[in-house]
């Protein structure tokens, strides 16, 4: 397998077809689990189930982005995918996602095998340069990179005979705001183990730390670009200074006097639900130790032959 792709493309991956292949591992492993873990502990570990499945997206020119993706029907003895059932699919999608084309598949594994070909070349009517999208479900905390590698498909001469074999190629991370919105979700989801609020608070607060810190050091970079270009040590570009004059036209004025009115009229708005949700904490308070003094009085004067007062 080459190292790397000479095609020049340049792919975009959004987290949707991440969430999807993951999903789609993570319930097949569990349906083939056995049923009771006294059978699970008797038979030998058995090799991490493969799944299978088609990405759709645009392409733009040179520019390929994946925006989805959908799951197929594999026969391990024929290293085939069912053929209608992609048909079938493929008409459905092609209903909602009009603009969508079948891009290539994605499969999960350590890496590429040999059979992938087969199925490479058997998508190839479909896409005449399908993209292949592996995902690594194995664990491993030392690896701070996604588990995904995308892979094109190239005609290399190997002993003087032209192969087709796949080739890495480079992608970046696409999101839209619905994805970010989704993807923070997940990652805020409480875990199955019940963790405390304490736990969740902490794991939200180092997010916002390390979204902080990303901000930071990106602004950083930008200011130290800024000083280099005042110096003169790089040439100015107009087209990135009019870019960081609207930004900082969208930062808000804390120094105007509007502002410090607005601040400070919310603030006093938010002390005064604070302090009217205490007194109503309070007052109800008080009324469930009126009651049970009132019960307990109650029982009392029948014991003693008096009647309450209160």
């Amino acid at each position: 397998m080459a190292s790397s792709s000479s095609s020049g493309l340049t792919f975009k991956l959004h987290p949707l077809v991440i969430v999807n292949i993951s999903d789609h591992y993570t319930r097949v492993k569990s349906q083939s689990l056995p049923p009771h873990a006294a059978d699970a502990s008797s038979l030998p570990p058995a090799p991490p189930p493969r799944v299978f499945g088609c990405v759709i997206g645009v392409q733009r020119g040179r520019t390929v982005e994946i925006f989805n993706s959908f799951e197929l029907l594999y026969d391990p003895s024929t290293h085939s995918l069912d053929r209608a059932f992609l048909e079938k699919k493929q008409e459905l999608y092609k209903k909602v996602f009009p603009n969508f084309y079948i891009l290539g598949w994605y499969s999960t594994g350590s890496d590429a095998q040999e059979s992938d070909m087969v199925i490479h070349k058997a998508l190839m009517d479909i896409n005449e340069s399908p993209v292949y999208v592996l995902l690594n479900p194995s664990i491993n905390p030392a690896q701070k990179d996604l588990p995904i590698t995308i892979y094109e498909s190239e005609l290399h001469v190997i002993d003087g005979i032209p192969q087709l074999i796949f080739v890495r190629s480079s992608y970046t991370i696409e999101t839209v705001e619905a994805e970010r919105i989704s993807v923070d979700h997940v990652a805020h989801l409480k875990p199955s183990d019940g963790g405390s609020a304490a736990t969740q608070l902490a794991a939200h607060l180092t997010g916002i730390h390390s979204a902080i810190k990303m901000l930071n050091s990106r602004i950083r970079v930008l200011h130290h670009y800024l000083l280099a270009m005042q110096k003169g040590d790089i040439p100015c570009e107009n087209s990135l200074l009019r870019q960081v004059s609207s930004l900082l036209r969208r930062l808000p004025a804390i120094e105007s006097e509007k502002f410090q009115d607005d601040f400070l009229m919310d603030y006093n708005d938010t002390l005064l639900i604070t302090y009217l949700a205490m007194f109503t904490n309070c007052t109800s308070t008080m009324n469930e130790l009126v009651d049970k003094f009132n019960t307990a009085y109650d029982r009392h004067s029948r014991r003693g032959g008096r009647t309450a007062f209160i």
